[in-house]
């Protein structure tokens, strides 16, 4: 049984491509991740994410490889705050 947890995820790099957000969105939906941006500008997204650990771990990795127009620099996950 996998066990749900939430994480706060920072996204920093080169992110003004106005198709991000709806990537970042459509991803976790597919993942059956519940997320909630808490920030976003051109050079960092910071977002709470929930779900099972392992599809944290593969929205992170999607997130470093798509899409072509913007370019992370790096990711943080912390726990989110609150939880």
């Amino acid at each position: 049984m996998q066990v749900e947890h939430c994480e706060r995820m920072i996204i920093e790099g080169r992110l003004e491509g106005e198709t991000f957000l709806p990537w970042i969105e459509r991803h976790a939906r597919k993942l059956g991740l519940s997320q909630i941006v808490r920030h976003a500008d051109g050079t960092r997204i910071a977002l709470d994410l929930c779900g099972p650990a392992e599809l944290i771990d593969a929205m992170e990795m999607g997130c470093l490889l798509g899409p072509i127009e913007v370019w992370v620099e790096g990711i943080a996950r912390s726990a989110a705050p609150g939880r």
